[in-house]
């Protein structure tokens, strides 16, 4: 559609929003984005129903939240902020970041068996290496800004989830294109979830610039306040991604259902309940 009738979309949509251990299939990062043509991977569901085998849910909750379901019955809440919605949800795992309030919690819910913080009060990078059978959770340290000036080392994790096969990736809050070295430790992404505000985060030229080098096989935008500075990033992505808007919140995605193309797909955001 065009950007003009997605605008149109988007503020029609978001105005009716609401405010197992298990072995792992092995995963390499190197999915190739266009060796799927034609295959469908739109599935209606909501968080907490049965998911096929090798197959992630990804549900959008807000801001720069996600929550990730495995087969095996595992979950992960992305950005955490101690909120995840009315629902009595205890994830398995949940990541932060502490460039902003608005995505960590110095009070994460007692009965959280694992928080990870993508950063270190001592300062030296976060290191985490998290092996739960079914899913492997990873961060790359980033650097964020100081808010007077200058730049704290560290102070960001971008979290990479292996599961089913599938590398998924969530920038977290990102001030910076990463350099070879983290762009090496990250691999080959099939799917990232990354902040669009094009001010907060990354400017947007420099965030289209690493989503195009990453050329994930599904980017999901996060962190993008409204329906304007939403269709400013698409329009930078069109050229090279297709882009999809679904009234959704939800996505399921497997290694055999990745698109042909590399693709935007917009999510709706909801708390979950």
């Amino acid at each position: 559609m065009t950007l003009i009738r997605l605008l149109v979309v988007l503020l029609a949509v978001t105005a009716a929003l609401p405010a197992a251990a298990q072995s792992r299939r092995p995963s390499h990062c190197i999915a190739i984005a266009d060796a799927a043509p034609g295959i469908e991977y739109l599935h209606r569901a909501r968080y907490g129903d049965p998911l096929p085998a090798d197959t992630v849910r990804l549900s959008y909750v807000g801001h720069s939240t996600y929550f990730l379901e495995t087969h095996g019955g595992l979950s992960l809440a992305t950005d955490y902020t101690g909120m995840l919605g009315p629902a009595d949800v205890v994830p398995d795992v949940v990541t932060m970041n502490r460039a902003h309030s608005s995505h960590w919690t110095s009070e994460p819910d007692e009965r959280i068996p694992h928080v990870l913080q993508g950063w270190d009060w001592t300062g030296e990078p976060a290191d985490h290496h998290l092996d739960l059978g079914e899913m492997l959770v990873r961060n790359v340290p980033t650097d964020i800004r100081r808010p007077g000036g200058g730049v704290e080392p560290y102070g960001n994790s971008i979290f990479v989830f292996e599961v089913a096969g599938i590398c998924i990736g969530h920038l977290g809050h990102l001030h910076h294109e990463p350099d070879e070295a983290q762009y090496a430790a990250l691999g080959r992404l099939d799917v990232v979830m990354a902040p669009v505000d094009g001010g907060m985060t990354l400017d947007l030229p420099t965030m289209i610039k690493v989503l195009k080098r990453l050329r994930a096989s599904i980017v999901l935008p996060m962190h993008w306040f409204g329906p304007v500075t939403l269709v400013r990033f698409l329009s930078g992505m069109e050229d090279a991604f297709a882009v999809e808007l679904r009234e959704e919140t939800v996505l399921e995605v497997s290694l055999a259902t990745l698109p042909a193309r590399p693709t935007v797909i917009v999510l709706m955001p909801r708390l979950l309940d």
